[in-house]
């Protein structure tokens, strides 16, 4: 049962991909939906088996790499970690490929686009149930390599094109700091089976190394390195660039990287990695520090950008900054519970938005939108729902995950928590604000559309709507129904065991009354501001604007970390480029090599093809020259 988990998406990967042509459009869209829907049901077991019997498992598939110290196998690991993953993997993925058949309806390559999806799943599964530091870096490579196929999908528009090499870019320099760590662990350790790393890592807790001339603690250095990678997959500040712009491919293929794949590694390989990180506090503090910075900066630029698509994707990047700073306050089970909850109504939310744009004819602007909560009800309501979640609503899945997050920040006690619980107050008041800019602007006020008569617009067909009904189930009651099971007194022991590593066992303490209810009272104090401004008072954000131009420009540009990366990275590297080229490859290495030796040529064939002058009594002096020429030599010798 459990394999099956991840051969079905394969499976239907390979059958829609090698043989769509053969089995036609629809075919393909119920091969692909119903084989990772029965992987999402038997994960849905799985997790069963694991809260109710404590089931844990490595199931050995097959012997993959076994040269010297290197044993690596193809592995399924399954524990209290690994079956979470599994169900906000394939659950949300099979949703996805429903919702997508109503979607991509109008779409001439179907069977591509679901074999990309299911490919994309199975790379992801693979990861999450590695129980080796290579099988992860295996399926970390195939998320990439798919997240490349799938946001450059419309590979006639260029912007597509531009995104997709983008992406893969930017994660080649955080997975270039993964690929060292996994060196790293097996120059120390000899292996890159977690178990056996795991047991080891207490032994080199004083050990000194020499990297790039510093000297520098292995298992600090081990865990910088590691969260480099995950920086970039989950989209860090400093390796975000990429995330926006992934907004370019299909709308269900931004539900699937935000909700359940893709992004959450990362935050899973921190998590795995547990064992290594409670030994190095300067890493903790790193990521802390990197959480909560991201979180901040997400909200900001989110509160200006007018692209649907592109809001929820900032707050997916704001939201991956909390689970990174729970996780790097040690308390991993709450970054895995927010990561939980946050599937559902970040898919919800992003599956939402497709519905909006399906109605909307593929107009994304929200300033182009306003006034249809009437013409799409269900969208509307069911969008109201996401963005309760998200923003944290008292008593919707969001408010149990990301205050608790904050709670455990400020019961830390040290400074780097105070801090991240001070931002990730602020960050949850921002989150609301622009959140529900997004409802307001999209759903009231005026219809603002000039190409489109809002009598055109419609709500989507049910095959859309199912996926987000569901979705919305999740989005009300996952943090209610798990908080005991995830972050309640004794989950750590009870149910994720050895999964999660804790050296100092979390706070059992409570924070003061003021505190519990800050957060709450700011997000349901958000809403009529957010009211006010957006649809009483139009005017006054533009004024406020317009008075602060300069941080007007900052947040919509970004905070010009693209500009930067432009003149620092990529103008330079095409000019580095330019002159590597016209000097060294064309003067050099083409004037001393083929161009050279091919002129050299040509110019003696022109002196030679002079020697043909096509009369005999020319050719039989020459003749006779070599002749003469030739008899001296051999008397003389």
């Amino acid at each position: 049962m459990e394999i099956s988990i991840i051969a079905l998406p394969l499976l239907a990967s390979i059958i829609s991909g090698f043989f769509g042509k053969f089995i036609g459009d629809r075919n393909s869209e119920i091969v692909t939906s119903l084989m990772v829907s029965i992987s999402a049901i038997l994960s849905v077991i799985v997790l069963y088996e694991v809260i109710i019997n404590q089931y844990q498992d490595n199931i050995i598939i097959a012997t993959w790499i076994n040269s010297g110290s290197l044993d690596v196998n193809w592995s399924m690991k399954i524990d209290a970690l690994s079956a979470v993953m599994l169900v906000v993997v394939t659950l949300v993925s099979a949703l996805v490929h429903i919702y997508s058949i109503g979607y991509m309806s109008h779409d001439p390559h179907k069977p591509r686009f679901m074999a990309y999806l299911s490919l994309f799943t199975f790379a992801m599964l693979m990861l999450v149930t590695s129980d080796n530091f290579i099988q992860l870096f295996f399926g970390w490579e195939g998320v990439g390599l798919c997240s490349y196929f799938l946001i450059g999908f419309w590979f006639k528009k260029e912007t597509a094109n531009a995104a997709a090499i983008k992406a893969f870019v930017v994660n080649r320099v955080g997975d270039f700091g993964f690929a060292l760590g996994i060196f790293l662990i097996f120059y120390l350790f000899g292996t890159v089976n977690y178990s056996e790393v795991f047991e080891q890592i207490p032994s080199i807790v004083d050990k000194q190394l020499v990297f790039l001339g510093m000297e520098v603690n292995a298992i600090n250095l081990i865990c910088i390195l590691l969260f480099i990678g995950a920086m970039g997959k989950s989209a860090q500040i400093l390796l975000h660039t990429w995330l926006p712009d992934a907004m370019e491919g299909p709308t269900p293929v931004s539900a699937l990287i935000h909700a359940a794949t893709m992004v959450t590694a990362g935050v899973f390989l921190v998590v795995r990695c547990s064992p290594i990180y409670e030994f190095s506090e300067l890493a903790l503090n790193i990521i802390t520090i990197v959480g909560i910075s991201t979180a901040f900066f997400a909200a900001s630029v989110a509160l200006v950008q007018n692209d649907i698509k592109k809001i929820i994707a900032y707050s997916t990047c704001s939201q991956l900054g909390y689970m990174f700073f729970a996780a790097g306050v040690g308390a991993y089970n709450v970054a895995m519970f927010h990561l939980f909850t946050h599937a559902f109504f970040k898919a919800l939310l992003f599956l939402g938005s497709g519905s909006v744009i399906h109605a909307f004819k593929d107009e994304q602007n929200i300033n182009n939108m306003g006034g249809v909560w009437k013409k799409l009800p269900y969208t509307y309501a069911l969008m109201i729902i996401g963005t309760l979640a998200l923003t944290g609503f008292p008593l919707l899945s969001g408010f149990y995950s990301k205050d608790a997050i904050i709670e455990f920040a400020y019961l830390r006690g040290n400074t780097t928590g105070f801090y991240a619980a001070g931002i990730g107050i602020f960050t949850a008041f921002l989150t609301s604000i622009y959140s529900w800019r997004l409802m307001f602007k999209t759903f009231h006020g005026e219809y603002n559309n000039k190409n489109i008569k809002i009598e055109e617009t419609h709500e989507s067909p049910v095959v859309m709507l199912i996926p987000l009904i569901f979705l919305s189930i999740g989005a009300v009651f996952a943090g209610f129904a798990f908080k005991e099971l995830f972050i309640g007194y004794g989950a750590t022991n009870n149910f994720w065991k050895e999964s999660i590593f804790f050296l100092k066992p979390l706070s059992s303490d409570h924070p003061p009354f003021w505190f519990l209810i800050l957060t709450p009272s700011l997000v349901i104090l958000s809403i009529p501001i957010a009211y006010y401004l957006f649809i009483k008072n139009k005017k006054l954000p533009e004024q406020i604007a317009t008075i602060n131009k300069p941080l007007y420009n900052f947040l919509l540009n970004k905070w010009y970390f693209d500009e930067l990366y432009d003149v620092l990275f990529v103008k330079s590297s095409k000019k580095i480029g330019l002159f590597l080229w016209k000097f060294f490859d064309l003067k050099i290495i083409d004037g001393f090599g083929p161009d050279g030796i091919s002129a050299i040529i040509k110019k003696f064939s022109i002196k030679a093809n002079k020697l043909q002058s096509g009369y005999i009594y020319q050719y039989a002096f020459v003749m006779l020259l070599g002749f003469s020429a030739l008899l001296t030599f051999l008397i003389v010798k």
